[in-house]
């Protein structure tokens, strides 16, 4: 099997973050409830409120677990990518590492990157920033870095810009137009 590409572990741990770090606990995270409203832990890990507090090394090992998963799901139901150039293996990884292999499988965007119709996979990203019924400014600016690295050209530097603050504030949707 390809390994998961460093791309997309370097955009999970940007997104994710290594969050709920307690003063009284430095170094280890803590469950907490992500903005979609589900437990996590770590980088993004799904777990039990009553979860052990991890340390980072856990977390990364987590995560490398975790993106496996999501790289097989994802060459399972996305088959062209694995001649595609490494960029948009990573995209499709890291979407499906964010929401699961169910909402890839059942999912346009497929439709698009089997079709290797790249604009219009792209377009479908865009679709899929909604966290808890409500607008996430994270989930946009994790969809459009996936974007970028869908649409990107083997060889191209890819500038990814960093995740701004209030990321998991709600936006209207005025505010998106």
């Amino acid at each position: 099997m390809t390994d998961v590409p460093q791309v997309a572990i370097e955009l999970a741990k940007r997104f994710e973050g290594f969050h709920r770090v307690p003063r009284y606990d430095p170094g280890r995270a803590h469950p907490y409830i992500c903005p979609a409203g589900y437990w996590t832990i770590g980088y993004g890990r799904l777990c039990s409120p009553q979860h052990p507090p991890v340390s980072r090394e856990q977390a990364e090992t987590y995560l490398r677990e975790d993106l496996r998963t999501a790289l097989a799901a994802t060459l399972r139901f996305c088959p062209v990518l694995a001649a595609e150039p490494e960029g948009r293996l990573a995209a499709i990884v890291d979407f499906t590492f964010n929401l699961g292999a169910g909402r890839l499988q059942t999912s346009t965007l497929r439709r698009r990157i089997n079709q290797r119709d790249w604009a219009a996979a792209a377009n479908e990203l865009g679709r899929w920033v909604y966290g808890g019924g409500k607008v996430l400014p994270g989930l946009v600016t994790r969809r459009a870095a996936e974007r970028t690295l869908l649409t990107s050209h083997p060889g191209e530097a890819l500038e990814l810009s960093p995740p701004g603050k209030n990321q998991n504030r709600y936006i209207s949707p005025t505010e998106m137009s």
